[in-house]
Protein backbone atom coordinates (compact mmCIF):
# COMPACT_ATOMS: atom_id res chain seq x y z
CA UNK A 1 0.00 0.00 0.00
CA UNK A 2 0.89 3.55 -0.66
CA UNK A 3 1.68 4.44 3.47
CA UNK A 4 3.64 1.61 3.28
CA UNK A 5 6.46 3.81 1.81
CA UNK A 6 6.00 6.28 4.49
CA UNK A 7 6.45 4.17 7.33
CA UNK A 8 9.83 3.90 9.22
CA UNK A 9 12.13 0.85 8.37
CA UNK A 10 12.75 -1.27 11.37
CA UNK A 11 16.24 -2.39 11.06
CA UNK A 12 16.01 -5.74 12.75
CA UNK A 13 12.83 -6.70 10.77
CA UNK A 14 15.25 -9.38 8.77
CA UNK A 15 17.02 -10.67 11.67
CA UNK A 16 13.84 -11.36 13.21
CA UNK A 17 12.35 -12.70 10.39
CA UNK A 18 15.65 -15.21 9.84
CA UNK A 19 14.96 -16.01 13.56
CA UNK A 20 11.35 -16.87 12.73
CA UNK A 21 11.69 -18.87 9.83
CA UNK A 22 14.88 -21.25 11.80
CA UNK A 23 12.65 -21.53 14.62
CA UNK A 24 9.11 -22.07 12.49
CA UNK A 25 11.63 -24.59 10.32
CA UNK A 26 13.04 -26.43 13.34
CA UNK A 27 9.53 -26.87 14.80
CA UNK A 28 7.83 -28.20 11.27
CA UNK A 29 10.07 -31.51 11.02
CA UNK A 30 8.64 -34.11 9.86
CA UNK A 31 9.63 -36.41 12.80
CA UNK A 32 7.96 -34.74 15.59
CA UNK A 33 4.82 -35.40 13.86
CA UNK A 34 5.61 -38.92 11.65
CA UNK A 35 7.36 -40.60 14.80
CA UNK A 36 5.78 -39.29 17.64
CA UNK A 37 2.47 -38.76 17.02
CA UNK A 38 2.30 -34.79 17.67
CA UNK A 39 -0.75 -34.20 15.92
CA UNK A 40 -0.49 -32.23 12.58
CA UNK A 41 -2.78 -29.78 12.97
CA UNK A 42 -3.12 -26.09 13.61
CA UNK A 43 -2.98 -26.87 17.38
CA UNK A 44 0.23 -29.30 17.07
CA UNK A 45 1.70 -27.12 14.81
CA UNK A 46 0.95 -23.98 17.55
CA UNK A 47 2.17 -26.08 20.45
CA UNK A 48 5.75 -26.75 18.34
CA UNK A 49 6.21 -23.88 17.39
CA UNK A 50 5.79 -22.28 20.73
CA UNK A 51 7.67 -24.61 22.03
CA UNK A 52 11.15 -23.85 19.91
CA UNK A 53 10.28 -20.50 20.64
CA UNK A 54 10.18 -21.00 24.60
CA UNK A 55 13.64 -22.51 23.96
CA UNK A 56 14.83 -19.95 22.42
CA UNK A 57 13.79 -16.83 24.51
CA UNK A 58 15.02 -18.77 27.52
CA UNK A 59 18.46 -18.35 25.99
CA UNK A 60 18.45 -14.88 24.62
CA UNK A 61 17.16 -14.31 28.46
CA UNK A 62 20.80 -15.20 29.32
CA UNK A 63 22.23 -13.23 27.50
CA UNK A 64 23.57 -9.97 27.88
CA UNK A 65 21.63 -6.84 26.16
CA UNK A 66 20.95 -6.53 23.41
CA UNK A 67 19.43 -9.82 23.24
CA UNK A 68 16.51 -9.03 26.06
CA UNK A 69 15.31 -6.68 22.85
CA UNK A 70 15.69 -8.94 20.23
CA UNK A 71 13.42 -11.20 22.41
CA UNK A 72 11.21 -9.10 22.84
CA UNK A 73 11.11 -8.22 18.71
CA UNK A 74 11.09 -12.16 18.50
CA UNK A 75 8.00 -12.21 20.86
CA UNK A 76 6.08 -9.49 19.06
CA UNK A 77 6.99 -11.67 15.52
CA UNK A 78 5.91 -14.68 16.40
CA UNK A 79 2.04 -12.89 17.72
CA UNK A 80 2.08 -11.04 14.18
CA UNK A 81 2.41 -14.73 12.44
CA UNK A 82 -0.37 -15.70 14.74
CA UNK A 83 -2.55 -12.55 13.53
CA UNK A 84 -2.13 -13.89 9.86
CA UNK A 85 -2.68 -17.41 10.55
CA UNK A 86 -5.53 -16.84 12.49
CA UNK A 87 -6.51 -14.16 8.91
CA UNK A 88 -5.24 -16.93 6.77
CA UNK A 89 -7.93 -19.56 8.63
CA UNK A 90 -10.65 -17.24 7.41
CA UNK A 91 -11.15 -16.08 11.31
CA UNK A 92 -13.25 -12.46 10.92
CA UNK A 93 -11.93 -9.26 11.39
CA UNK A 94 -13.81 -9.11 14.64
CA UNK A 95 -12.91 -12.43 16.08
CA UNK A 96 -9.60 -12.30 16.09
CA UNK A 97 -8.76 -9.70 18.85
CA UNK A 98 -10.59 -12.64 21.07
CA UNK A 99 -8.15 -15.71 19.35
CA UNK A 100 -5.30 -13.34 19.94
CA UNK A 101 -5.92 -13.25 23.76
CA UNK A 102 -6.17 -17.05 23.51
CA UNK A 103 -3.43 -17.87 21.86
CA UNK A 104 -1.35 -15.12 24.42
CA UNK A 105 -2.71 -16.99 27.13
CA UNK A 106 -1.56 -20.69 26.14
CA UNK A 107 1.82 -19.14 24.52
CA UNK A 108 2.58 -17.57 27.94
CA UNK A 109 1.04 -20.70 29.75
CA UNK A 110 2.93 -23.12 28.25
CA UNK A 111 6.15 -21.30 28.92
CA UNK A 112 5.59 -21.00 32.18
CA UNK A 113 5.00 -24.84 32.47
CA UNK A 114 7.92 -25.51 31.01
CA UNK A 115 10.06 -23.33 32.91
CA UNK A 116 8.16 -24.82 36.28
CA UNK A 117 9.20 -28.15 35.26
CA UNK A 118 12.50 -27.63 34.33
CA UNK A 119 13.17 -25.93 37.64
CA UNK A 120 12.32 -29.19 39.35
CA UNK A 121 15.39 -31.14 38.86
CA UNK A 122 15.30 -33.77 41.37
CA UNK A 123 12.08 -35.06 39.63
CA UNK A 124 14.24 -35.97 36.31
CA UNK A 125 11.96 -35.54 33.19
CA UNK A 126 8.75 -36.24 34.89
CA UNK A 127 7.90 -33.22 35.13
CA UNK A 128 8.67 -31.73 31.63
CA UNK A 129 7.39 -35.46 29.96
CA UNK A 130 3.72 -34.31 31.92
CA UNK A 131 3.98 -30.85 30.72
CA UNK A 132 4.26 -31.71 27.19
CA UNK A 133 1.95 -34.72 27.45
CA UNK A 134 -0.76 -32.57 28.57
CA UNK A 135 0.11 -29.79 25.47
CA UNK A 136 1.74 -31.41 22.68
CA UNK A 137 -1.07 -34.68 23.05
CA UNK A 138 -3.17 -33.15 24.88
CA UNK A 139 -2.72 -36.39 27.45
CA UNK A 140 -3.79 -38.66 24.65
CA UNK A 141 -0.24 -39.56 23.05
CA UNK A 142 -0.39 -42.26 20.21
CA UNK A 143 3.16 -43.03 20.65
CA UNK A 144 3.34 -43.93 24.48
CA UNK A 145 6.55 -42.92 24.86
CA UNK A 146 6.57 -39.70 23.29
CA UNK A 147 6.07 -37.16 25.87
CA UNK A 148 9.33 -38.84 27.71
CA UNK A 149 11.23 -38.60 24.41
CA UNK A 150 10.08 -35.06 23.58
CA UNK A 151 11.22 -33.94 27.36
CA UNK A 152 14.98 -35.72 26.24
CA UNK A 153 14.76 -33.52 22.82
CA UNK A 154 13.51 -30.35 24.76
CA UNK A 155 16.87 -30.83 27.22
CA UNK A 156 18.93 -31.31 24.51
CA UNK A 157 17.63 -28.14 22.59
CA UNK A 158 18.70 -26.59 25.78
CA UNK A 159 22.34 -27.78 26.30
CA UNK A 160 22.69 -26.98 22.69
CA UNK A 161 21.61 -23.81 22.70
CA UNK A 162 23.91 -23.05 25.77
CA UNK A 163 26.95 -22.00 23.65
CA UNK A 164 24.84 -20.33 21.17
CA UNK A 165 25.77 -16.42 21.29
CA UNK A 166 24.00 -13.52 20.52
CA UNK A 167 25.84 -13.82 17.19
CA UNK A 168 24.12 -16.89 16.75
CA UNK A 169 21.01 -15.52 17.21
CA UNK A 170 21.33 -12.81 14.77
CA UNK A 171 22.55 -14.94 12.04
CA UNK A 172 18.92 -17.44 12.88
CA UNK A 173 21.90 -20.17 13.50
CA UNK A 174 20.24 -22.25 15.84
CA UNK A 175 21.83 -25.84 16.66
CA UNK A 176 18.88 -27.74 17.93
CA UNK A 177 19.08 -31.55 17.59
CA UNK A 178 16.96 -33.78 15.16
CA UNK A 179 13.54 -34.80 16.36
CA UNK A 180 13.68 -37.97 18.65
CA UNK A 181 13.10 -40.75 17.01
CA UNK A 182 11.54 -44.15 18.10
CA UNK A 183 12.46 -47.83 16.88
CA UNK A 184 9.55 -49.78 14.73
CA UNK A 185 7.83 -46.01 15.24
CA UNK A 186 5.16 -45.92 12.50
CA UNK A 187 6.88 -44.09 9.24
Amino acid sequence: MILGLFRRRDPNAAIVDGLYIALSDAARRPGFYVDLGVPDTVEGRFDLLTLHVFVALRRLKALPDPAGDLAQDLVDAVFRHFDMALRELGVGDISVPKRMKTLASAFYGRGKAYEQALGQPSDGDAPLAEALARNLFANRPTVADAPVLMAGYVRAAIAGLESAGFDDFVAARLPFPPPPSRQGAPA
